[in-house]
This record gives structure tokens, C-alpha cells and sequence, in this order.
């Protein structure tokens, strides 16, 4: 891909965008903050059990 390709491809990406709703960000917020809490909880239950398992 060229450059000249690049760039034609980036202004057909800008002028398809749009700013999301009110909803759609709430939505793609909720749904980030869970992803993470879920992913510290599993590591949390990891990291305690470690170590249970060594006695410290």
C-alpha cells in the first residue's frame, strides 16, 4: 500500500465517521468498565490463591 493509497483510504475512513451518541458512549463505557473489572477480579482470585497455595 502505498502512500498515495494510504492517505485516499484515511479520507473515505473520515468522511464515513461520526461522533457517537449520548447512548452509544454510555454503552461503550459500561461495557469497557465491566471488561476490566471482570479481568481484575480473575486476577485477584489468581494472585490470592498463588498465594494461599505458598503459605505466605
Amino acid at each position: 500500500m502505498g502512500l498515495r493509497e494510504f492517505i485516499k483510504n484515511s479520507i473515505v475512513l473520515f468522511k464515513l465517521a461520526r461522533k457517537p451518541s449520548r447512548n452509544e458512549f454510555l454503552l461503550a463505557l459500561r461495557i469497557t468498565l465491566i471488561g476490566v473489572g471482570i479481568i481484575g477480579t480473575i486476577a485477584f482470585i489468581i494472585r490470592f490463591v498463588a498465594l494461599a497455595i505458598q503459605g505466605v
